[in-house]
């Protein structure tokens, strides 16, 4: 089930915690999509004998786009490649860009699928991430979406947050809850280097969450949304049955994709590519008809590594037939070392030929995927 993922690379500003590829202004908006078009020509046989079942445009915002942009965007992808007709078309948006026309103008060119990056209701939290929208701004950019016909929507939220208690996370899951998305994903924070949350924590202005604190924010998300009915199906990630995002589980199940637009990823089953992490360079060398990209060939160790680390993300787990099928017995035996080890203290379960992690262990899934890497 092949994907395409286009990064629009334009911010009115940066969130502080935020660090994907993203510019503050949109003077370049005009030549960047000229050299996005471009792009797409020259990627026309990246996926050319597979059917695109998804297409997500995320950033940076998308939703800073004119819709005649849009349209004459998802015009291009349709000329060039061969999109399912039931494909998942999937636009993100800011609670604050986006109004009743602009909303049934993305469903008129195709999107049937929104996400929205609400983050928090809580008003300090979003003036704390710094956010543009308030909590009544999101509230009614759902409302409209809804209103707007869009029955498969997904909104973001952000817990584990310095200064966010028990009681304020509990109202935020609350309120979500009485929205009623189809689909929620919510992401512990993360304080990477090069963000401003990174900064003020290198210089000791900011202290990471309280470890226990952290632990009863998940508890209370995974209690809540499945009291409500939404099922976890990946760590981060909860829906109502039926509305998993096709675009992210294709990166979770080793499809194949292709990314467009600076710093987007691509994978051919083998190979990762990835583009250059500046506009300017990516215009540039665009234009004279070069891919701004570089790439890597997966060795077998990787392939297996990467097969872990994105299965064991989700409840379906690892399968033990894909992997006495595509590895070798040795790489089995070490694994099941380790496995059996993490079997005995509840961390892992086994069951159907499934590997799972525990879902109450899925937040520090990371050092327990990493224990079971081959090296």
């Amino acid at each position: 089930m092949a994907g395409i993922y286009i990064h629009i690379p334009f911010c009115k500003q940066k969130c502080h915690y935020c660090d994907f590829y993203k510019e503050t202004t949109v003077n370049h908006k005009k030549t960047f999509l000229q050299a996005l078009d471009i792009e797409i020509s020259i990627q026309a046989g990246f996926l050319a004998d597979e059917e695109i079942h998804t297409v997500y445009l995320g950033g940076g915002t998308p939703s800073v786009l004119q819709m005649s942009e849009l349209e004459n965007l998802m015009t291009h992808l349709r000329q060039t490649f061969r999109l399912s007709p039931d494909a998942e078309k999937t636009i993100e948006v800011n609670p604050d860009d986006i109004s009743l026309d602009y909303l049934q103008g993305l469903k008129q060119i195709g999107f049937n699928r929104l996400s929205m990056g609400i983050q928090s209701f809580d008003p300090a939290i979003l003036r704390f991430l710094y956010r543009r929208h308030n909590a009544e701004q999101a509230e009614m950019a759902v409302l409209l979406a809804q209103q707007a016909g869009f029955s498969n929507l997904s909104v973001d939220f952000i817990y584990g947050i310095p200064g966010l208690s028990e009681e304020v996370w509990m109202d935020t899951l609350q309120r979500l809850i009485q929205l009623n998305p189809e689909h929620i994903s919510a992401y512990h924070l993360g304080i990477e280097p090069d963000t401003q949350f990174g900064r003020l924590k290198s210089q000791g202005k900011l202290k990471e969450i309280d470890e226990e604190l952290s632990l009863k924010h998940y508890r209370l998300l995974r209690e809540m949304l499945g009291n409500a009915g939404y099922q976890h199906y990946e760590i981060s990630n909860f829906c109502k049955p039926g509305f998993e995002s096709k675009h992210n589980s294709g990166y979770w199940n080793n499809s194949r994709y292709l990314g467009l637009g600076p710093s987007a990823h691509s994978f051919n089953g083998l190979e990762r590519f990835w583009n250059v992490r500046n506009l300017h360079q990516y215009m540039e060398q665009i234009q004279q008809g070069i891919l701004p990209n570089e790439s890597e060939t997966l060795s077998p160790g990787d392939r297996f590594n990467e097969y872990l680390m994105t299965h064991l993300r989700t409840a379906r787990g690892v399968e033990l037939s894909y992997l006495q099928e595509h590895f070798s017995s040795d790489v089995l035996q070490e694994l099941m070392k380790t496995v059996n080890r993490l079997l005995s203290s509840g961390q892992l379960s086994l069951e159907n030929e499934h590997i799972r992690i525990s879902p109450e262990h899925w937040i520090i899934s990371d050092s327990l995927i990493s224990d079971l890497f081959i090296l």
